[in-house]
């Protein structure tokens, strides 16, 4: 199975409203649930009204369209990386599934799924 690094900085925060967000920037994963508003986006594009963030992610995705019957792919990444400490924020979307790791843990995280096996892009 083949990872692609992002090649940008990360950061997780919440929001208002969608009002918040810029629409047009490239990159963007936003949750909505009956308690937040939580978005996932380049540092460099950050709203500027944000109620929390959290920066320092790095990501990568597992490359290719997933397919919905495919079981454990997510489970068996996060459980790699758990055994070696390694905390991850993880959101899919409809074609596949981005890791997200703490910047000081992100060349520790790719060695190790490469170790297991992992090609990485």
């Amino acid at each position: 199975m083949e990872l692609k690094k992002l090649k940008y900085n990360l950061t997780v925060c919440k929001v208002e409203s969608e009002k918040d967000i810029d629409f047009s920037k490239q990159f963007y994963f936003i949750g909505k649930t009956d308690e937040e508003f939580s978005v996932v986006c380049k540092t460099e594009d950050v709203p500027s009204r944000t109620l929390e963030r959290d920066d320092g992610w790095k990501g990568f995705r597992i490359q290719g369209v997933l397919d919905f019957s495919l079981i454990g792919i997510l489970s068996k990444l996060s459980g790699i990386l758990a055994e070696n400490k390694i905390g991850i924020f993880a959101v899919s979307t409809f074609n596949t599934d981005y890791i997200l790791v703490k910047s000081e843990n992100f060349d520790r995280a790719m060695n190790v799924l490469s170790a297991a096996g992992y090609k990485i892009q």
